[in-house]
């Protein structure tokens, strides 16, 4: 059994915010410039990008990346703040799970800390969770964002965790390829999101909800 476990947070803790709402983020980020983007160029900058494009799309508008990712980076963490005020975007109905996992725990997660942190405060989930880490608005954090290991060692050293006692839990392929970088095992949630996703990278376990978790570790009722 494990005796750690290490989950994402969007699609896995909590619902994934509409592709939209990043979209309208990143314009007013790039208008906050003075600039009118190329809708190829705003989406590209919308999702958690590719660092060398994001650079690529500032350098055609002489726009500083680093300046441009903490905009884009701030208004995303307000958008969704919105989101979950308003319960677009919610908890998932098994997430009490955690509260009876009889493990150490923490979140990894791509979005920003900040809105992580946003996330537990609103839901009242500190105590649920014994560290979380989510990304720095910068480009460094974007580069050190799973697969890289670099948040998942963090959060394993917060918790003393034991790489071959610890599990990682998330719906991406990027969750499961950081597992396996950190030499970890990892499980697969298929949530109603990733009903037809077939991962690229082959995880130690599937789960359909979390309550899957019962079987691998242990509970506070053992």
């Amino acid at each position: 059994m494990y005796d750690a476990v290490l989950f994402d947070n969007d699609g896995v803790l909590v619902t994934v915010c509409e592709f939209s709402v990043f979209l309208e983020a990143t314009r007013r980020a790039f208008e906050g410039f003075g600039v009118d983007p190329e809708p190829a160029d705003v989406e590209a900058v919308s999702g958690v990008a590719d660092p060398e494009r994001v650079r690529e799309i500032c350098a055609r508008y002489g726009l500083d990346p680093n300046a441009l990712w903490r905009r884009r980076d701030r208004e995303a963490t307000l958008a969704q703040r919105e989101e979950v005020r308003a319960g677009r975007k919610r908890p998932y109905d098994d997430l009490d799970v955690v509260r009876s996992l009889d493990v150490r725990t923490a979140i990894v997660s791509s979005n920003q800390h900040e809105t992580v942190e946003f996330l537990l405060d609103h839901l009242d989930l500190r105590d649920a969770f014994d560290a979380y880490f989510g990304r720095e608005h910068s480009m460094a954090g974007v580069e050190r964002k799973k697969p890289a290991t670099h948040y998942v060692e963090r959060a394993m050293a917060a918790i003393d965790a034991d790489p071959e006692r610890t599990l990682m839990v998330g719906d991406s392929d990027s969750d499961l390829l950081a597992a396996r970088n950190a030499g970890i095992d990892s499980a697969f949630l298929r949530r109603e999101h990733r009903a037809g996703h077939e991962p690229s990278i082959t995880p130690t376990h599937e789960l359909s909800t979390l309550h899957g978790l019962y079987g691998l570790v242990g509970t506070s009722a053992d």
